[in-house]
């Protein structure tokens, strides 16, 4: 038996409205949005008596996709430190390859992300990024050198 895809990585958020707004600039399509109200994602998830809302956001012509999730109840949990390095356990960051890097930074600075290193060349392949946008969220940014 073996794996058949990935279908979407869950991003919980305090500012729903921002989150999506930046990864919308990013370049993905929100698909849909609105309360979770099926009683079984509690027994999914381990958690009872929940009140959230989610958006699924889905890269255009491609498979994949992020669902953010804003729970009004039980409140969301803040992880510490807020602002994790990349050598923190976990999942560090989603990385994105992109036609023109310069173009997306300074539309995803329009949302209040900023560089989290610099940009640097990877040999002539790649330029390569981090971002960090809303919610400390951090995207990997490449662009493929031709």
């Amino acid at each position: 038996m073996a794996i058949r895809r990935m279908d979407n990585v869950l991003i919980v958020v305090e500012d729903l409205d921002a989150v999506i707004a930046f990864f919308v600039e990013l370049g993905m399509e929100l698909e849909g949005r609105g309360p979770l109200e099926w009683r079984g994602a509690e027994r999914v998830i381990g958690l009872d008596n929940v009140q959230q809302d989610v958006a699924m956001l889905r890269i255009p012509d491609g498979p994949g996709r992020i669902e953010l999730a804003k729970f009004h109840k039980p409140r969301a949990i803040t992880p510490e430190p807020k602002d994790a390095p990349a050598n923190t356990l976990g999942i560090r960051r989603m990385m994105f390859a992109v036609d023109d890097l310069d173009d997306v930074i300074a539309r995803l600075r329009d949302h209040g992300a900023e560089l989290v290193g610099e940009v640097v060349r990877y040999e002539n392949i790649y330029r390569l990024c981090y971002v960090r946008g809303p919610e400390n969220i951090i995207v990997g940014l490449a662009e493929e050198l031709s």
